[in-house]
């Protein structure tokens, strides 16, 4: 038998004033697209922006519909509209922030599992990390260098 022990680095910004100019920019437009977020159901809105490394900018927000819960999440409608829009285009961060209607979201939401799943997918393709830049209302922002880091063990082509 072995044993291994997994791990990786993060890094954690008391405030976001401790962030570069252009990852402030790209927090601000994740709590823009946050905003309008369509959640009636959960309410727990999320926003998130995803930079590619044309430079370009696209956002996402959570989806919900009646038939719950098979709405979307703000991270996949950014993704997959940044694949849309500029294909072949590799995303460089993607920066996610999450708000509740009924408290104050004070500490970072991570991605769900189908999230960091479909993230995986486009970087296992573009061969190269995404950087996740996650943030509550308020609070801490956490920098996090790959999404293969936050998905230990990943499923991904290789397999099939």
């Amino acid at each position: 038998m072995q044993k291994q022990k997994l791990s990786f680095e993060l890094t954690i910004f008391d405030e976001l004033a401790e962030l570069s100019k252009k990852d402030q920019a790209l927090i601000s437009k994740a709590v823009a697209a946050r905003l309008h977020a369509y959640a009636p159901y959960s309410n727990f809105q999320v926003g998130a922006a995803v930079l590619m490394e044309n430079g370009k900018v696209v956002i996402g927000s959570n989806q919900e519909n009646a038939s719950y819960p098979s709405g979307l999440c703000a991270e996949r409608v950014a993704v997959f509209q940044a694949a849309a829009l500029y294909p072949g285009v590799s995303i460089k961060t993607v920066a996610i922030t999450a708000a509740s209607i009924h408290h104050m979201v004070d500490s970072p939401a991570a991605p769900c599992g189908n999230c960091r799943q479909s993230m995986l997918e486009y970087e296992t393709k573009q061969k190269k990390p995404i950087r996740l830049l996650l943030m509550g209302e308020t609070g801490n922002v956490v920098q996090c260098n790959s999404i293969a880091d936050i998905l230990p063990l990943g499923f991904d082509s290789s397999f099939l």
